[in-house]
């Protein structure tokens, strides 16, 4: 048995990047990034654009303008100002190349076909330059970059409509056990419903990892090995849940020997989740997590998380870690470190009830896991303590 931080360091250290590229949609391209730099095919602006309603002007000497015209948003055609003259412009709207100037519109007075400024401006006053944001050919996002919204909605407006990005992992969730059966059938006696399969694909999707295969095995032996050959085969990391302790029925870990996977590490010295097992083949991650939900989730967050964020070429390994101040106190059991669910806020955190590792309810409840060292036999009100912040 490891402890928690030799796990999380052998985790570290037999992950790799994909380095794979796919191409995507810049629609559908949210969460992912890019591959490589990305060129911009035109200037941003395409012109000078008018920054505000108002009136560009061709500066004179004096405040006084002879209205000559009016451009709106998506006129293409030019006016020739001369000195002295003034256009009604729209944000937006191409400035004329005579214009060297707006003012906007509060700061104007109208009489007919003549205005008056409130003051004299500098040139280019409120004129968004040609290429402002990037000029043709050059970088507009770098490699690397995660689109978000705002990342695609600037692609779009530069006319791109597909771009290279990191290929995401291929995942599998593999749940073994005759006890289980879907949600809706009816409850029959013995049997429980599977939840941890939807319940670590939510946490994917959650991560933008969408790319995920689900499988379920009974408890038989050649039946476990046949599924997790293919699972492994078809997939850059696989999950499994439940079948990994060494009860009668656990087929899990002499599959997977006899599949040859590399076992880098079985059992961690922390509660929940010590029946945990990390291991590769070839270049596939395996991950054999335990039968109870809330362990599983918590070694999910704690382990899993390091693989696909590796897989991603992302530096940011881990999740968050802070400190912060219990508002009540926690008695622990035993010599193990312990993830506690609870629910941080503003720098306090609240330890919930309900910690058994077979729990979900006070998961669905918590926003945060916070970590009990083994030296550590109880949390009193107010102490300080380190939290992992979830991505919930």
């Amino acid at each position: 048995m490891i402890t928690i931080s030799e796990a999380i360091t052998i985790v570290k250290n037999n992950g790799h990047p994909l380095q794979q590229a796919t191409l995507k949609k810049v629609e559908k391209a949210g969460g992912y990034q890019l591959f490589e730099d990305i060129l911009s095919p035109i200037n941003m602006p395409p012109f000078r654009q008018s920054a505000m309603d108002g009136y560009a002007v061709h500066l004179h000497d004096d405040l006084d303008y002879e209205l000559v015209g009016e451009v709106k948003a998506g006129d293409g055609h030019t006016i020739e100002l001369n000195k002295g003259e003034a256009v009604r412009i729209f944000t937006g709207a191409a400035v004329p190349d005579t214009a060297n100037a707006v003012m906007m519109q509060e700061k104007v007075e109208t009489n007919g076909q003549n205005i008056t400024i409130a003051n004299q401006i500098p040139l280019e006053h409120n004129i968004r330059p040609l290429g402002e944001q990037v000029n043709s050919g050059g970088i507009a996002l770098k490699k690397g970059t995660k689109l978000t919204p705002a990342a695609i909605g600037y692609l779009l407006s530069l006319g791109i409509t597909e771009v290279p990005v990191f290929k995401k992992p291929n995942i599998a969730i593999v749940t073994t056990g005759n006890e289980l059966i879907a949600p809706g059938q009816p409850l029959s006696p013995g049997k429980i419903y599977e939840s941890n399969s939807k319940m670590l694909l939510a946490a994917l999707y959650n991560l933008k990892f969408y790319d995920v295969t689900l499988y379920n095995v009974e408890d038989d032996y050649g039946k476990t090995v046949k599924t997790l050959k293919k699972a492994i085969d078809d997939n850059d990391l696989v999950m499994i849940t439940g079948g990994i302790s060494v009860g009668d029925y656990d087929f899990v870990g002499t599959a997977l020997k006899e599949l040859k996977v590399d076992e880098l590490f079985y059992k961690v010295k922390q509660k929940p989740g010590k029946p945990l097992f990390f291991g590769k083949k070839d270049d596939t991650q395996v991950f054999a997590l335990p039968g109870n939900p809330a362990a599983a989730l918590s070694c999910f967050y704690v382990y899993v998380y390091i693989a696909l964020q590796h897989l991603m070429s992302r530096e940011d390994l881990e999740l968050p870690r802070i400190k912060a101040k219990a508002i009540n106190s926690f008695e622990k059991k035993g010599d193990r470190p312990q993830f506690l669910k609870g629910i941080y806020n503003n720098g306090n955190v609240e330890i919930l009830d309900g910690q058994n590792s077979s729990m979900l309810q006070t998961f669905a409840l918590s926003n945060a896991l916070i970590f009990v060292p083994a030296e550590v036999p109880k949390i009193n009100n107010n102490d300080t303590v380190e939290v992992i912040q979830l991505p919930i």
